[in-house]
């Protein structure tokens, strides 16, 4: 692929802290991505909440924010550095999330400022159960056997169509913790009710383990 002229800076969305399910390789993988964008020529700007990594190096990128992950702190930096672009691929789940909120709150469009490495409708379908069942079916590759509940009684019946082994997940990004393995030893309704007494309102995609 040839080089994008009209990309001369390129704002990284670092990994932030190190969590279960998410470790130092994202850590890796975006120094090893600032040092290629810099080899290139191209200025290099940074947005990492953890200090404690190889990636906030004073030496690596062009500009370096040990900041919080958030929209308000990226909103501040699009703003002073005017990146021509945001990659946000090399930060694993948190650098996604963070993607997905500054396209929300509509800061792509407002300064004129692109995804790379992953556009917002294929991350969408990465991260969203239901987007990538169809998205899958589209192309006739099988998944396991799913489906969404809204309440108890959809959900017992989907549980009751979906085989011996079923598990839940709350439909939201899938570094959200609120995942439990269901077995013939542990209620629906209980499982169930115990994520509502943390949530108003939740959606929950189930699906055959196997």
């Amino acid at each position: 692929m040839p080089r994008r002229e009209d990309i001369r800076s390129v704002l990284i969305l670092g990994s932030g802290p190190i969590v279960i399910g998410q470790a130092c390789e994202f850590d890796y993988s975006g120094t090893q991505a600032a040092k290629a964008l810099k080899e290139k020529g191209i200025r290099v700007i940074l947005l990492n909440s953890n200090p404690a990594t190889i990636m906030t190096d004073p030496d690596l990128a062009d500009a370096t924010y040990v900041e919080p992950m958030t929209v308000p702190v990226v909103q501040k930096i699009l703003e002073k550095e005017k990146p021509d672009a945001i990659l946000p691929t090399v930060g694993g789940q948190t650098a996604l999330n963070l993607a997905l909120a500054c396209n929300g709150a509509g800061l792509l469009e407002k300064y004129n400022v692109e995804l790379i490495g992953a556009k917002v409708d294929a991350i969408k379908k990465a991260e969203d159960r239901e987007l990538f069942k169809k998205a899958m079916e589209k192309i006739g590759v099988r998944v396991p056997a799913s489906g969404l509940a809204n309440n108890l009684t959809d959900a017992a019946e989907i549980k009751k169509n979906s085989g011996f082994l079923s598990s839940f997940v709350l439909r939201l990004l899938s570094a959200v913790p609120g995942g439990e393995l269901l077995t013939p030893k542990k209620l629906l309704k209980r499982s169930f009710q115990k994520v509502l007494r943390l949530l108003r309102s939740a959606r929950f995609f189930w699906k055959n383990r196997f």
